[in-house]
C-alpha cells in the first residue's frame, strides 16, 4: 500500500502557538524518532514545543488533562507512543483505551490534538512509521495539531 502524501504547504496560522508533546516513553529509540519528527514540524511552523514524558500510552490522556489546566495554557497537544502487539490482550486494551480517552478529551474541550500513538505488529513496522526520514508519524501528528490550532484561530492554514 502506498504511503499517503504529506501536507506540503506551510501551516502559517499556528505561528506562535505553544504545543505540548506528551510521549509515552516505552521504546526509547522509537520515541526519539517520533519526538524528533514532531518537534521539527512544530518549530517549522513557528510554534514552540514543550515535551512531557510519561511511562506509557495509557498515561498520555491523564497527562493531557492535567497539563491542559496549567499555565501557560497550551494551544494544542501531540500524543506520541508505540504499542507493539504481544502475546496477551494488553495491546488491545492499551491501543483502544488510550486513543478513546484522547479523542474524547480533545473533542469535549475543542482542544487541537494530533495523535501518533503507533499501534503495530512489530518493531520493524514501528521504526518505518516513527523514523522522520520514512513515515514521520510524529511530524504528521504535529502538523495535524497545528492545522487544528489554525482552524481554532479562524485561519485557513
Amino acid at each position: 500500500m502506498a504511503e499517503a502524501k504529506r501536507q506540503q504547504a506551510p501551516i502559517t496560522g499556528a505561528r506562535g502557538a505553544h504545543i505540548v508533546v506528551i510521549e509515552g516513553r516505552y521504546y526509547d529509540d522509537l520515541n526519539d524518532m517520533l519526538r524528533n519528527g514532531a518537534t521539527a514540524a512544530i518549530h517549522a511552523a513557528g510554534a514552540t514545543a514543550e515535551v512531557i514524558t510519561v511511562p506509557g500510552a495509557l498515561e498520555i490522556p491523564v497527562a493531557m488533562a492535567i497539563r491542559a489546566q496549567q499555565e501557560p495554557k497550551p494551544d494544542g497537544f501531540v500524543a506520541l507512543g508505540v504499542v507493539i502487539r504481544g502475546e496477551t490482550t494488553h495491546y488491545d486494551i492499551v491501543s483502544v483505551q488510550a486513543n478513546r480517552a484522547l479523542i474524547d478529551y480533545a473533542t469535549n474541550h475543542a482542544m487541537p490534538f494530533g495523535n501518533a500513538i503507533l499501534t503495530v505488529e512489530n518493531e520493524a513496522q514501528a521504526e518505518a512509521r516513527a523514523n522522520p526520514a520514512k513515515g514521520d508519524k510524529g511530524g504528521d501528528a504535529a502538523r495535524a495539531a497545528l492545522t487544528l490550532v489554525s482552524l481554532k484561530r479562524g485561519a485557513a492554514r
